[in-house]
């Protein structure tokens, strides 16, 4: 049994793993695996079973809890819902008043993360580099046929949560990219997290679920049997959708957005302040990722 101080720290790591998630380009399954408890949290998760259903719906609450390693992902939840919550009103505030330098973050920071991942993963072969290759096709498809406005009802809320909460515990890929990929991030992390929308927090969180419950199981296979091809595919994903990313649109008029120069943009470009902001991203990612590798010496 682990003792109080355990579990704090475990809801510490939560806090960061919940920041991380926040910020595209930044993956709370890579805060999880630096720190430690990247193991404990999918098996956890994949304990979720039908053992643990059986022992809920009996009203043997004990044993479920203990079967699902309760304590352990009722601490990790606390400190990724306290660092979500405190930090989307300040999301709503940047996307609003500056969204040049916000987006010349966030590019920075995806830029780096998915460079990163190329580099440091081991014993990456030809196969492994067409995986990217296709990742970096799909990222830029989704991005040109998805509509700048995708649907607010709540069955298209429920598919977010369901894919975006599953790369919560993905290393290299977050599920705030997920849902801007998905035109979903400023409708739910700026709007229904900082004004608290239950219906459709409700709904995200049972999509997020079932998303993260059954998805779990298929993760843990495939990271086991094709870790370096699922790593160079998402790193690919991410590459392709920097499209999404860019900090300079202008309407089509068809009701998507698509990037043009600083020159072209519609506002003002701010260009000097986003090269700033890019390069903020991308030196905080690489000084992320030094303060691990020192931590895990």
């Amino acid at each position: 049994m682990k003792a109080l101080s355990d579990y704090l720290s475990v809801t510490v790591k939560g806090l960061c793993m919940g920041a991380a998630d926040v910020i595209p380009g930044v993956s709370g399954g890579t805060i999880a695996f630096l720190t430690g408890i990247y193991s404990e949290l999918v098996e956890s998760i994949k304990s979720i079973d039908l053992t643990a259903i059986k022992l809920l719906f009996c009203g043997k609450i004990g044993a479920f809890w203990k079967h699902v390693n309760g304590t352990f992902l009722f601490s990790l939840l606390l400190g990724i819902l306290i660092s979500v919550f405190s930090l989307a009103k300040l999301m709503k505030y940047l996307l609003v008043y500056h969204p040049v330098p916000l987006w010349s973050f966030f590019f920075g920071l995806i830029l780096v993360s998915a460079v990163h991942i190329f580099r440091n993963t081991p014993g990456i072969r030809g196969i492994h580099m067409v995986a990217a290759v296709v990742g970096g096709c799909t990222g830029a498809f989704i991005c040109l046929v998805t509509p700048g406005q995708t649907p607010d009802d709540l069955w298209f809320i429920f598919i977010c949560g369901a894919i975006g909460i599953c790369a919560m515990i993905l290393p290299g890929i977050s599920g705030s990219f997920i849902l801007l990929l998905m035109g979903k991030y400023e409708y739910i992390v700026a709007d229904a997290v900082s004004t608290l929308n239950i219906p459709v927090l409700a709904v995200f969180s049972c999509g997020a679920l079932v998303g993260i419950v059954s998805f779990s199981h298929f993760l843990s296979w495939l990271l086991k049997k094709h870790y370096e091809g699922t790593l160079m595919f998402l790193a690919g994903l991410m590459v392709g959708s920097l499209i999404k990313i860019w900090p300079w649109k202008a309407p089509s008029g068809a009701g998507t957005d698509y990037p043009v120069l600083p020159g072209q943009y519609p506002g003002e470009p701010h260009t000097v302040t986003a090269v700033l902001f890019f390069l903020i991203g991308a030196l905080l990612f690489i000084g992320l990722e030094q303060a691990a590798k020192r931590i895990k010496k």
